[in-house]
């Protein structure tokens, strides 16, 4: 009897501790899937709904419901200008709406830049920021980078012309080449406002976003000389210094100065003979 009472007795204080073991080992999985679990939630980034393209679209193109779509963007990253309610995107429904002004992707954001004002056309006025005119220039070939030019790029506006100065008959001092307005944007090419071509275009005018300033000086350069364009990098941020060339330093010639002649002071004598010996005395000279 007391064989088996200590049978039983050995067997219930093995269960029980294996029952602990068990019960620790699993009480400590959980703390293991609460920590994991605050972890990941110290993780989760706030996001905001943005509206974005659910399907590409081109230029010229109106923005409707059916070409957009909400997801969650992190409030950190959001695009500037991007729109955040229907109510913005589409402020008088779908009786008014906006026009894409170049190429967007699909699942890119949609942004004020990149749309008109509900109602509005594609055209000049959409493309020109507050302040800012727009001027046309007279290319060729060689002016115009050779057909690479597209609206959106930004260039370099070079003159070359003849100096008058100085002289009744208009006699030009020499031939020279300035850049006159650096980085100035380009809005069209032609009659093309389109960012999203990839073919060269043969252009015969560019049009530009100028200050008022900028237009006067663009319209006094080209009605008194030659304009050219030089093209600018995608991610070229130097802004250019004054840029002057002239025959002389394209030849390097180098110009030699006249050295100015020193007039003598006047000297006015008499003289005198005394016997043999002439005498010479300085007198005040008189005109």
């Amino acid at each position: 009897m007391r064989l088996i009472f200590g049978l039983v007795l050995v067997v219930g204080v093995a269960l029980a501790g294996f029952a602990v073991f068990m019960a620790k080992d699993r009480i400590q999985a959980y703390r293991n899937e609460i920590a994991a679990r605050d972890a990941a939630l110290t993780q989760i980034v706030p996001t905001k709904p943005v509206y974005v393209l659910s399907q590409a679209v081109d230029y010229g193109d109106k923005i409707t419901k059916d070409h957009v779509r909400v997801v969650n963007w992190p409030e950190s990253a959001i695009p500037e200008g991007s729109f955040t309610t229907e109510a913005d995107l589409f402020p008088a429904g779908d009786d008014t709406l906006r026009v894409a002004i170049r190429k967007m992707e699909k699942d890119e954001a949609v942004m004020a830049l990149k749309v008109t004002e509900p109602g509005k056309d594609v055209g000049l006025t959409s493309l020109l920021d507050p302040g800012m005119r727009a001027f046309t220039i007279k290319v060729d070939v060689s002016s115009g980078v050779s057909g690479f030019l597209r609206p959106g790029d930004r260039v370099d506006v070079y003159w070359t012309g003849a100096v008058r100065t100085g002289d009744i008959m208009g006699i030009a001092n020499g031939d020279f080449t300035k850049m006159i307005e650096p980085g100035v944007q380009i809005i069209a090419i032609d009659q093309t406002t389109s960012q999203s071509t990839s073919e060269a275009i043969i252009a015969r005018t560019v049009t530009v976003s100028a200050t008022p300033e900028q237009v006067a000086t663009l319209a006094q350069a080209q009605s008194t000389g030659d304009l050219s364009l030089s093209l600018l990098g995608a991610r070229d941020d130097v802004v250019a210094h004054s840029i002057e060339v002239d025959q002389n330093r394209l030849l390097g010639i180098e110009t030699q100065k006249v050295a100015e002649v020193v007039k003598e002071k006047e000297v006015c004598t008499i003289k005198q003979r005394r016997g043999a010996e002439v005498i010479v005395t300085e007198i005040p000279c008189t005109q």
